[in-house]
């Protein structure tokens, strides 16, 4: 007889995930190193009893952090997985109803990152007797439906525990989407809250230890073959490295074939310091919010090897920056999804076996002389570009550009700078200067306002070695700022640079540009006169409210003070806030490229009028990749 070991299922899962390694060449690790929750009905007597006995008895190894907000503390592990290469990651559990619907927004933004996490929201009773319980969306259309539906278009693996049984196979199914890279993200178990407390007789087999080996995929010799024709007819080649080439490890790999090739490299967020902003060949930021160097060379460019990139808007200029009517696309990454856009020659494979395939190929291959030199002046001339608007003098308030020049130049070459939204990734992408892709840490497929401070823990306990900043707008910081007293709980010491000018400085600005005249993107009182949102600023105290959260604070007076408190705050032992205000008007980085983003076509205002025009002049550069 099968050797069974009875526990609820709760208990079950607690035993099953401590037990859950990953291993990528030759090294294991735990997958599933701790657990983050808020307790409430439908899962304190659950996971929280499980995880209590777990921690008592020494029956499992699963760790519990106390989160302060349940979308906090799934970008707090989608940052750890980040940082580990997606070879870790949290699994975070919350209570039923908002509680876990809170966890939505991360599950999206992990789903859309390509980051694993593992989500366990409560859901209400699998035996419907106390049916309609605090917090039960009734459905008319069906009994089975409750508010965790909305997990299933953000996760990559959706399943409900409506029986102990069924743990078996879901949580099973659930190791393997989290281990697949080509296929991770936020993967969800939605547990009844009567399910989570029932006794089963589970197969001791269940509960052993597991190893989810990571593989590297090799790359078809066809594939190559074509890619390596391609590339060999190509006069103006670029490379464009995203977040495949910091995943797999393959910074060598990349480097390597541009020494070999000579071919300049761009790179997405994802992929900034896969190759060291002053290599020869390095051309900064592509895109949107790319430099003149990489966009110039984008339009030129007749073929295009994208290496682990997903070919975001952004990247693109919408469809408008690689402007060459012949261009062709080199696509090479894990996921064919990615691999297919634009018609390209695909290469399917990891991104460290690609490139080192790659540099194989073209052994002997060169781009002309007259392009390397193109490569090396237009890289020069936009480094004079980013010089002067790191170090431009504005007053009285600074310049956010001279903030984050003065931060780049503080910080070592390991130190980690976080960011997510507002105006500084765009600022960041075409200004900071990394050398080390664990250095730059900006999540900017989905963009998500608030995602800063709480990733600042995932990378700090990911990283624990290196200094982790948080740099963040003062939007973003009141959208979850309480999890600083989650850092300061844990003990965990994170820099957090608050950067305030009262309001939304990337929608401000976007919004002029429309038409739209900063409407709505200012911290005001209301006008009674004019009865919009347009009065004085509101006397809003950002280092107050941090130091009330528990962290240290120095407020920063212009940009030499700025230098000094970040010094100050890098010596610290504890979480450390800089405030900082700036002028959110001061200047901006020149832009290279377009963003599409409609504008109204009719309008009683000569400013939307104004940029309907303009709209109508860029949209006729977009085409579609064919």
């Amino acid at each position: 007889m099968t050797d069974t070991v009875r526990l609820t299922t709760a208990q079950a899962l607690v035993r099953f995930l401590a037990a859950q390694y990953s291993e990528r060449d030759g090294t294991e690790q735990r997958l599933i190193p701790a657990m983050w929750g808020i307790f409430g009905h439908g899962n304190v007597a659950g996971i929280g009893q499980a995880l209590l006995q777990a921690a008592t008895t020494g029956d499992a190894d699963l760790p519990y952090h106390l989160a302060r907000n349940e979308q906090g503390m799934v970008h707090t592990a989608a940052a750890f997985a980040k940082a580990r290469d997606r070879l870790q990651t949290f699994a975070c559990t919350a209570s039923t109803g908002p509680g876990s619907t809170n966890m939505v927004t991360g599950a999206a933004l992990a789903t859309s990152n390509r980051v694993p996490v593992l989500l366990l929201p409560s859901d209400m009773f699998a035996t419907r007797a106390p049916d309609p319980v605090l917090q039960q969306l009734e459905d008319a259309r069906g009994g089975d439906v409750t508010v965790n539906d909305a997990f299933r278009p953000v996760s990559k693996y959706f399943d409900r525990i409506t029986r102990p049984e069924q743990l078996i196979p879901a949580a099973l199914a659930a190791m393997r989407v989290l281990t697949d890279p080509a296929e991770t993200g936020a993967v969800t178990l939605c547990l009844p809250q009567d399910v989570q407390a029932e006794a089963h007789d589970w197969p001791a087999a269940f509960l052993r230890r597991r190893v989810w080996h990571i593989d590297r995929p090799q790359p078809d010799p066809a594939a190559v073959a074509r890619a390596v024709e391609a590339l060999r007819g190509a006069a103006r080649p670029l490379i464009v490295a995203g977040g495949g080439v910091v995943y797999s490890g393959a910074m060598a790999e990349l480097r390597a074939l541009a020494d070999a090739t000579g071919i300049p490299v761009a790179d997405t967020h994802a992929g900034k310091g896969a190759l060291a902003w002053d290599h020869p060949c390095a051309v900064g930021g592509i895109g949107s919010t790319g430099t003149s160097a990489a966009n110039t060379l984008a339009r030129e460019a007749d073929v295009v090897l994208g290496a682990g990139t997903r070919y975001s808007d952004f990247t693109t200029a919408s469809h408008t920056v690689f402007a060459d009517p012949g261009v062709r696309f080199v696509n090479l990454n894990i996921a064919r999804l990615d691999a297919a856009k634009h018609s390209a020659v695909q290469v399917v494979a990891d991104a460290r076996a690609g490139l080192a395939a790659l540099t194989a190929g073209l052994a002997g291959w060169r781009v002309e002389p007259g392009h390397r030199r193109r490569t090396r002046a237009l890289a020069a001339d936009w480094a004079a570009a980013a010089d002067a608007c790191r170090t431009v003098d504005h007053g009285p308030l600074p310049a956010q550009t001279a903030v984050l020049g003065a931060l780049n130049d503080t910080l070592d070459d390991r130190d980690v700078v976080i960011n997510a939204a507002g105006s500084m990734p765009g600022d960041l992408q075409m200004l900071w200067r990394a050398r080390d892709p664990k250095s730059y840490h900006v999540e900017y497929a989905y963009s998500c306002m608030g995602y800063e401070v709480a990733a600042g823990t995932g990378v700090k306990l990911a990283a624990p070695d290196r200094e982790v900043v948080v740099l963040v707008g003062d939007g973003s910081y009141l959208m979850m700022s309480q999890e600083i007293a989650t850092m300061v709980a844990e003990g965990i010491k994170v820099v957090i640079v608050v950067v305030q000018n009262h309001g939304f400085a990337s929608i401000g600005s976007l919004s002029e540009s429309l038409g739209s005249q900063r409407f709505g993107t200012g911290y005001r009182y209301r006008d009674p006169r004019s009865g919009l949102l347009d009065g004085e600023v509101l006397p809003v105290d950002l280092a107050a409210n941090a130091a009330s959260l528990g962290a240290r604070v120095i407020r920063a007076d212009g940009i030499k003070g700025f230098r000094d408190a970040v010094e100050r705050a890098k010596a610290a032992a504890t979480t450390t806030v800089v405030h900082i205000d700036t002028d959110p008007h001061g200047p901006n980085p020149p832009s290279t490229a377009w963003w599409d983003v409609p504008v109204s076509e009719v309008s009683d205002l000569g400013s939307t009028r104004t940029a309907a025009a303009t709209y109508a002049q860029e949209k006729r550069d977009q085409r579609h990749y064919l």
